[in-house]
């Protein structure tokens, strides 16, 4: 009797606190070069979020950087700005959660893993102006592909549930680090605050519960169970 995928892996409360752990113990020790590259990915994800968003309320996007500092900006003309200032931190958050449930609950990895490198790279040809933002964006876009395409299945699982779970641990902590820690910042929620009014303690305390809520419903899609196939019989 063989055995099947849904035999051989582990307990998905198992795996997925295995990679909290994990992401927990990067982000400890973030600032070094080891966790720089998935760090950088966070921020990258909320610039791009930024920039859809100005193509989605009907702006012009005139450029977007991201630096080795883990900062970066998006400058745009025109769109939502209210929906634009709002989609940073809640737009890579939901990136990265839609990234767990899919490599907790999809069985096409590689297939999502492709479509994120070729997301990344297309956002950087178009967008990105600083030579260190494009030259990590596409660098980034080539590692995610080749994973994709030449190690095993794995490995594209281990890398979607991964940077996942560095999202959902990275983006919340940012949000209060940023907007209610140090809200004298300009953040994009001082941003909003200063063109909508309201305050930076405001906005970053219903971003920080929005970003709450949604790791809590990420975590419960992941921890459900796959569906088996309906077994059929074989005839000899």
């Amino acid at each position: 009797m063989r055995s099947t995928d849904a035999d051989t892996e582990a307990h998905p409360i198992v795996a997925l606190l295995g990679l909290g752990v994990l992401a927990a113990l990067l982000m400890w020790l973030g600032g070094s070069p080891w966790t720089a590259p998935l760090e950088i990915l966070v921020v990258f994800f909320h610039e791009a979020s930024h920039a859809l968003m100005t193509l989605v309320t009907g702006g012009k996007v005139v450029s977007m950087q991201v630096t080795v500092e883990r900062g970066g900006e998006v400058l745009s003309a025109g769109g939502s700005r209210f929906l634009i200032l709002s989609a940073g931190y809640l737009g890579s958050l939901l990136i990265g959660a839609a990234l767990l449930v899919a490599g907790m609950r999809s069985r096409h990895d590689r297939a999502i893993l492709a479509v994120v490198a070729l997301f990344m790279a297309l956002a950087t040809v178009l967008f990105m102006r600083n030579l260190f933002g494009f030259g990590y964006g596409m660098a980034m876009a080539v590692a995610l592909l080749a994973i994709a395409r030449f190690l095993p299945e794995q490995a594209s699982d281990f890398s979607l549930r991964l940077i996942g779970v560095m999202s959902l641990l990275y983006v919340p902590r940012d949000i209060f680090s940023d907007t209610i820690e140090r809200s004298q910042l300009q953040s994009d929620a001082r941003m909003l605050a200063e063109e909508f009014g309201g305050g930076t303690w405001l906005w970053g305390g219903l971003w920080l519960l929005a970003s709450l809520l949604i790791c809590f419903l990420a975590v419960r899609w992941s921890l459900r169970p796959r569906r088996r196939p309906a077994a059929t019989a074989a005839r000899p």
